[in-house]
């Protein structure tokens, strides 16, 4: 049988490349989506719609409503910023605490199901800035789960957080996703899409994905109202 692994699954390019590359390290992937109360819900839409497609054994949707927290571009009232230049500074699209909030619900699936394998697809080259997708706190956050469950201080297995895409250009995602058959036609990265669910072509995440695919010398298949 197929070890299992949970794998936190947006609907978007590096997410979906993580499942498929779980898939290809032998794993039966269980995959786990959130409705936060984020503005771009066309990314879990196109989730809900092409998990089936990209072979998931269980595909689970769990709602949480951060619009009541905000602070953030993506769960509250502030406009999210479009053609800043990349850098190294935190941006108002980071959510508070997102990625340790994720992790912790992976990781509660994973014990329920005897799974000790998490993917997630941080990144820390092509990327926002976000403190939560930093090696720092993938390790700080695989030594906690070691210390924190049932499963683990009883010896039944460690608890491994994945992150294959952490030391990769965005180009390099690309072009290891379509080695791997993923059709990034069935992805969606924007932070602030129109309500028909074109992507912007000038936020943050539009930037670095256009760049990721002219830097691979493909074309991104999918639509948007303008282009960076």
């Amino acid at each position: 049988m197929k070890k299992k692994a949970i794998v936190l699954y947006s609907g978007g390019l590096d997410s979906t490349t993580c499942v498929t590359m779980a898939q290809a390290d032998g794993f039966e992937v269980n995959a786990l989506s959130f409705s936060y109360g984020q503005r771009h819900s066309v990314e879990l839409e196109k989730a809900k719609k092409f998990a089936p497609d990209i072979g998931v054994d269980q595909h689970l949707v769990i709602d949480i409503d951060m619009r009541k927290i905000g602070g953030s571009a993506l769960t509250a009232d502030i406009d999210v910023p479009k053609d800043r230049p990349i850098n190294e500074e935190i941006p108002v699209t980071y959510v508070p605490a997102r990625n340790t909030v994720f992790l912790s619900y992976a990781l509660a699936w994973a014990e329920a199901l005897g799974a000790f394998d998490i993917y997630i697809g941080v990144n820390a080259l092509d990327y926002s800035g976000y403190p939560d997708c930093r090696p720092e706190f993938i390790a700080a956050f695989e030594t906690m789960a070691n210390l924190a469950t049932k499963a683990a201080v009883t010896n039944e297995g460690q608890y491994r957080i994945h992150t294959p895409l952490l030391h990769l250009t965005k180009a390099e995602i690309i072009q290891q996703g379509m080695n791997l058959g993923v059709d990034y036609a069935m992805t969606h990265s924007c932070y602030d899409p129109s309500d028909e669910g074109l992507a912007c072509g000038k936020c943050d995440s539009c930037i670095l994905r256009l760049k990721g695919f002219s830097e691979a010398g493909q074309i991104d298949p999918v639509p948007y109202m303008e282009k960076c």
